[in-house]
């Protein structure tokens, strides 16, 4: 248990039974009527961006998430399976769970897996990931209807935009917040 008071960016807070990251929070102290703290929260499981106001010094319960470095072994049918890089234990992270992430994770990639109560709540990568082109089309001279860029398949099965001067079998870094093209990787 905490207190509107303790709020800080990262806190998990568990309200009704749902687990809410504290994203942003303001202490308000009108000229009239009592203080309060107006928070913006993000569900931890679904992502969903709520605004939300306590009343100060209101009790709130927290959740204690533990943020483990992992690395990730393999797919394991519809799961995926993570070491923990201190305890070599092994865990088994649903493909819910994991999301879009998948399609940046490529075996040994270094994540944050996030967990409360032994029940992963999500993974968080590297800003930036290395991958290889599995397959493009040849970008043709003048093409440029499409802004100069033409998709390409990666080796994790996404679909990034790339320019139109690169090859299959290049390497190139992509960011994953967005999976946005973000510059050639030599070899």
């Amino acid at each position: 248990m905490a207190t509107t008071n303790d709020l800080k960016n990262g806190l998990v807070l568990n309200l009704d039974g749902q687990l809410w990251n504290v994203i942003a929070f303001q202490h308000v102290k009108p000229g009239k009527g009592g203080a309060f703290v107006r928070t913006t929260l993000k569900h931890v499981l679904t992502g969903k961006v709520v605004d939300k106001t306590f009343n100060a010094g209101t009790k709130v319960d927290t959740a204690t998430v533990d943020r483990r470095n992992m690395t990730y072994l393999y797919k394991d049918v519809d799961d995926f399976v993570f070491m923990d890089a201190d305890t070599y234990d092994q865990i088994t992270v649903p493909k819910a769970t994991v999301g879009d992430n998948a399609n940046y994770l490529l075996e040994n990639t270094e994540v944050q897996v996030a967990i409360h109560e032994s029940t992963p709540l999500y993974i968080e990568l590297p800003t930036s990931v290395e991958l290889l082109v599995q397959h493009t089309d040849p970008g043709l001279q003048g093409d440029r209807s499409t802004g100069g860029t033409k998709p390409a398949t990666l080796e994790t099965g996404a679909e990034i935009q790339v320019p139109l001067f690169l090859t299959t079998g290049e390497k190139v870094k992509v960011d994953t917040r967005d999976g946005r093209y973000l510059g050639r990787v030599s070899n």
